[in-house]
């Protein structure tokens, strides 16, 4: 209790400090011109668990935040350069752009990635600002559940871990008094993620999901909608080339010894138990069912998060139904044979939500979701103008009409274009910068308003995604209750809505 009761009167300190002045402003620290402009006292402790490719790169940006100061990290893998990414140099490039040293891991082979490299990175990068080069500006953890229990200073936690784990690392920071942003998902299991949802309503924290950003364009789309121009809407269709990871329908390889350094079994975290593999691993996570979330829970949350706080979309779906790619094999005889896979992600999917009204301009409405390469044929409003759908979009579909965008809502347009070309309405104005992806939380832990990316607006689309991950895995259509968060129609696909934890990892 006195652990907790430190942390929180440090949030309130920092709280009142900032709304002395009528309203907060980041300024960014280019503007100011160099780092410690923000007295210590009044800069944000942010922990953050997960030192892998993405928590890495992600890092300059907490880190040029004036309002932060990175001072706890935490990651189960000591250090592996068998990362999988995006490029070969991402990380690398990465941290050497931010402590300005081109030569920075000259002699490393492959990515790099756990609680060594993030320590070296963000030790050298407050290094730059004081004349100590050996600096030591954070405490490294392999264990998050220790460093909460012996931490008092510590505001908030960034959670950048493999999405199995979020909840229960969100929780218990929440339960702690600290404010968390996470990356998406909140959950890969619809109780679990709600669970989150409601933590952020009854604790005095502050909350922000990654997969928020201001979408102007979006506001552009629904005063296109409000204007009639497609009528009434009827469908939103919304489609990824993801997943470019591999995924495993075969099963994951086995018998490989654990790396060193690497705990295995904090990687589980609340996941049953099993053998190590890589196969579950780093980038690959996100196909497996008990660890990811498929393409839906890694790219859908940047293009249907936004769309939902911008639409007010705020009921969640009444159903899913959903059809997923298939897989064989050869065995020894020659003879080939459909592949049961109930383990991971297909690699292509189609998913249709059927959503009620949820207000005076979005009425009852169908939500598709396509990735592995399938999208929608193009409607006749863009073969009028000899186009096809790209291979990432958006399109809403109405009883008079349709507006198709890229993946995001980017680049709006009414098709075809002579309807566009004729639109006497706003149209599509340049956009203005975004700003940093943790400068909504800083805001709203320092002024006590919420963040518009905040968990608890966050409940439509969390029951969304891990919905219609039940659905591929039951193969038949769900009829879904959100208030008892039930499968009506199917009770035993109710098993895919929640987790079935190890020992000692509950979630209650």
């Amino acid at each position: 209790m006195k652990k907790t009761k430190k942390k929180i009167n440090r949030r309130k300190f920092i709280a009142a400090a900032s709304t002395t002045a009528a309203t907060f402003t980041i300024v960014p620290s280019n503007v100011l011109g160099g780092k410690n402009h923000v007295p210590p006292s009044d800069k944000i402790h942010v922990a953050q668990v997960g030192c892998g490719t993405e928590g890495i790169y992600e890092l300059p940006e907490m880190l040029d935040n004036e309002n932060i100061q990175v001072t706890h990290l935490v990651d189960v893998n000591k250090y592996t350069t068998d990362y999988l990414d995006w490029s070969p140099l991402r990380v690398i490039n990465t941290i050497r752009k931010s402590i300005g040293n081109n030569d920075w891991g000259k002699y490393i082979k492959g990515i790099p990635g756990g609680r060594d490299i993030g320590e070296e990175y963000v030790n050298k990068y407050y290094a730059k600002y004081r004349s100590n080069q050996n600096y030591k500006a954070v405490k490294m953890y392999e264990d998050y559940r220790e460093m909460l229990e012996k931490e008092s200073d510590i505001d908030a936690i960034k959670i950048m871990t493999p999405d199995h784990s979020h909840a229960a690392i969100a929780l218990a920071a929440m339960e702690k008094g600290l404010h968390v942003m996470t990356h998406k998902p909140l959950s890969n299991r619809l109780r679990e993620g709600m669970m989150v949802v409601n933590g952020a309503k009854k604790y005095d924290v502050k909350t922000h999901l990654l997969a928020w950003e201001d979408k102007p364009n979006y506001r552009l789309i629904l005063k296109w909608i409000k204007d009639g121009v497609i009528g009434n809407l009827k469908e939103i269709h919304n489609w990824s080339y993801r997943p470019v990871w591999p995924q495993f329908p075969s099963g994951a390889r086995q018998g490989l010894p654990i790396p060193e350094g690497f705990n295995w079994d904090l990687w589980l975290g609340p996941e049953k138990d099993r053998p190590y593999s890589p196969d579950y691993t780093h980038n690959v996570f996100r196909g497996w069912y008990d660890f990811g979330g498929g393409s839906i829970a890694d790219m859908g949350h940047y293009s249907i998060f936004p769309l939902f706080r911008e639409f007010g979309i705020d009921k969640a779906p009444s159903s899913a139904k959903a059809y997923g790619s298939t897989a064989g094999r050869t065995n020894i005889n020659g003879v080939s044979t459909p592949i049961k896979n109930a383990d991971s992600f297909p690699n292509a999917c189609i998913i249709k939500f059927q959503f009620p009204k949820q207000n005076e301009n979005i009425p009852a409405f169908d939500f598709y979701w396509y990735d592995g390469g399938m999208k929608p044929f193009a409607p006749e409003e863009l073969e009028i103008d000899g186009l096809d759908t790209p291979p990432e979009g958006i399109l809403f579909v109405g009883d008079a009409g349709k507006i198709i965008g890229g993946f995001e809502g980017e680049s709006p347009r009414i098709i075809p274009n002579k309807v566009m070309a004729s639109y006497k309405g706003d149209k599509p104005k340049p956009l203005p910068e975004v700003e940093g992806r943790s400068d909504a939380w800083v805001r709203a832990i320092k002024t006590g308003e919420e963040s518009p990316g905040s968990f608890i607006y966050a409940g439509p689309v969390t029951q969304m995604i891990n919905l219609g991950a039940a659905a591929l895995r039951a193969n038949k259509k769900l009829v879904y209750d959100s208030k008892s968060m039930s499968i009506t129609n199917h009770p035993s696909a109710n098993l895919f809505l929640k987790r079935d934890y190890r020992e000692g990892w509950e979630l209650t």
